[in-house]
């Protein structure tokens, strides 16, 4: 195969040629219509983009890797080849609500690279590309940092079938009966006693949690987790950061823990110590993030300024005075149009119903990106948690 145009001027008819012919091969083996992993200097392989600007990137940018002569991360093959004659049409943006999602390993590799879009791939200019094929990632394990550490663990994962006579992946297995707890409000002591009946069908050698702590355990590598902070039992203050050392609150002077800790003279024993409310934090940086990460919502992000109807008509917030007038008070915001605007509201639930009426949670307080559209931005997928704290009451 060809791959010549690679070193040439990227002004070139040949590096131009070459360059469309590549997106087109790649858009051939790509398991998401429209989109491929972009393999410019600017992107590193580590961003998943529609087919026009991939071309924009490796035309009008510093160019394609030198050092990426194995298309690996394109499907490439020894067998395969590209058709320099072929013709390329730059694909229409606005179909990416029609996409499916797949399914299988392809649709875990692709979760994963959402995940992973800072560590999927190491790239020596100028020398051999490293760090993409499961199988060849254990002679580079001792130079990979953490976050790629734990991808190489969950490609191979994907690449792992439960036994020989099923498609489903070791991380396509756990990630789906996980996702089946979380939406169907399964306890965990229920979700354990089905990890252990299905254990039991399975044969031995298949690698499938023994309870919910390993389930829970195993998807934390994928990120978006949660920091526990001791709170103040009347809800005056957080135990955090210059704070996180005291042990009574600097208002009320109630104590931080639900017991003292009474210990006798020359014992070493201690019991551990446990908060009176605990506050649990969803840190929102790397939630903003994942949207830009992830190639089903970064295109969307800029909606509100390159996608909506601006005829005058009410339909999202953007569509607002107050909108407008914060655009007005802080320009440089306003001229980025990737700057997230974020709606919150607060709320107390009581997570059993009927059941129990001497529990709540307070606050819970819910954070939405109104960058995205209306049929979007409204959908439970797209809420994010911020705060929980349970409680009998509202702070304060």
């Amino acid at each position: 195969m060809d791959k010549s145009w690679m070193k040439m001027w990227r002004g070139s008819i040949e590096y131009m040629d070459g360059a469309l012919a590549f997106v087109k091969f790649a858009s051939k083996n790509s398991t998401t219509k429209g989109y491929i992993v972009c393999p410019s200097k600017k992107c590193l392989l580590g961003r998943t983009l529609p087919l026009d600007v991939v071309y924009d990137h490796l035309t009008s940018g510093k160019g394609i890797l030198e050092g990426y002569t194995k298309w690996i991360m394109h499907e490439e093959t020894p067998n395969t080849s590209v058709d320099r004659e072929a013709t390329y049409e730059r694909p229409n943006t606005a179909q990416v609500d029609s996409m499916p999602v797949q399914g299988g390993s392809s649709g875990m590799k692709d979760m994963l690279n959402d995940v992973f879009a800072m560590h999927n791939v190491r790239v020596e200019e100028g020398g051999s590309q490293k760090g993409v094929d499961a199988e060849t990632i254990k002679a580079e394990m001792e130079d990979s940092n953490v976050g790629a550490k734990k991808l190489y663990d969950l490609l191979q994962d994907a690449d792992t079938p439960l036994h020989e006579n099923t498609k489903h992946s070791k991380l396509g297995a756990i990630v789906r009966l996980y996702s089946l707890k979380c939406m169907g409000g399964w306890s965990n002591s229920s979700f354990s006693m089905l990890l252990k009946f299905i254990n039991e069908l399975l044969p031995p050698s298949a690698p499938l949690p023994k309870d919910t702590y390993e389930a829970k355990k195993y998807m934390s590598d994928l990120g978006l987790g949660y920091e526990k902070i001791s709170a103040c039992h009347n809800g005056c203050m957080l135990f955090w950061k210059e704070n996180a050392m005291l042990n009574n609150c600097t208002s009320c002077k109630e104590s931080r823990w639900k017991e003292k800790i009474i210990e006798e003279e020359g014992s070493s024993k201690s019991s551990k110590r446990k908060p009176v409310k605990v506050l649990r934090w969803f840190p929102l940086i790397p939630r903003l993030q994942r949207l830009f990460m992830s190639h089903h919502t970064s295109p969307h992000m800029k909606w509100h300024t390159q996608g909506r109807t601006k005829d005058g008509v009410l339909r999202h917030p953007a569509d607002g005075e107050a909108w407008k007038a914060f655009d007005e008070r802080y320009p440089d915001f306003a001229f980025d149009t990737r700057n997230v605007r974020l709606g919150l509201a607060s709320d107390g639930f009581n997570p059993y119903g009927n059941m129990s009426s001497s529990h709540s949670i307070w606050p819970l307080v819910m954070l939405v990106a109104y960058n995205l559209p209306p049929w979007m931005c409204m959908k439970q997928p797209y809420f994010m948690l911020s705060l929980i704290i349970p409680g009998l009451s509202s702070p304060g």
